[in-house]
């Protein structure tokens, strides 16, 4: 994810005037015929209507049910967010680079996660962020993992897939990449990568990273682990499956 590039998910095209001005003249034929047929209408001798052939059907009584818990999904994702998030390990203590205060990430924080904090930022606010629920936690000195829950208010367009497409963008354009499908997210839906070339910095320790990437309704699911030494595919797909499950 990130500033945008070639290659990235198109967003949603703008209505231009032309489409607007063809949308105007089809309305205007179609109060143009109704005005003509009711002066052919207005000549004519009238008809006597045949009798109703069907029976009246009565209105059902009471009201309808509402969904339960378990089949309305906006029960779970329009409470605290947080409630979906994995719970961390035991063993696991707090960051040293906590995501957030108290789970929450506004959208200034969240944009400055980001190459381009500025032009992220102006991207969320076009794609309608509502929110994102963020935990994070380090075993050890070294290995660190970060979980976020993207949620976006989507009255004009499909943001979370969008963001998850982003993200999967970014991390398979890497180069020595591998990337395998997180069960149970649908065909396409997710997937969990392992770069095996680390980042070098003079100074510090090699950094091995693992993430992945989907989408449920209006949440998009991010998580990223970072390391000293290489990361396994059963660590990053232990929660990318495990939180997906949560949504």
């Amino acid at each position: 994810m990130g500033d945008a590039a070639e290659g990235d998910p198109p967003r949603p095209r703008r209505r231009g005037r032309t489409t607007a001005m063809i949308a105007a003249a089809a309305v205007l034929g179609v109060v143009a015929g109704a005005c003509t047929g009711y002066l052919v209408q207005a000549d004519r001798e009238p008809t006597a209507l045949p009798p109703l052939s069907q029976p009246v059907v009565g209105q059902a009584q009471g009201e309808v049910e509402p969904l339960s818990a378990a089949q309305d999904r906006r029960v779970k994702t329009d409470g605290d967010l947080r409630k979906l998030l994995i719970a961390r390990p035991k063993g696991a203590k707090d960051s040293e680079y906590p995501l957030g205060s108290n789970g929450w990430a506004d959208l200034a924080t969240y944009a400055d996660g980001y190459e381009g904090p500025a032009n992220t930022f102006d991207n969320l606010v076009d794609d309608e962020f509502r929110r994102a629920a963020v935990t994070s936690w380090q075993v050890g000195e070294t290995y660190h993992v970060e979980i976020g829950l993207v949620q976006f208010r989507q009255e004009s367009k499909p943001a979370a897939s969008e963001w998850a497409e982003n993200g999967h963008y970014w991390a398979a354009k890497e180069d020595d990449t591998r990337s395998w499908p997180i069960p149970g997210t649908g065909s396409g839906n997710g997937t969990a990568y392992v770069h095996d070339t680390p980042d070098r910095e003079p100074g510090y320790l090699p950094l091995y990273t693992a993430e992945a990437y989907a989408w449920r309704g209006d949440v998009c699911m991010e998580i990223r682990i970072n390391d000293s030494k290489p990361v396994s595919k059963a660590k990053i797909m232990d929660l990318a499956q495990r939180q997906a499950a949560k949504l």
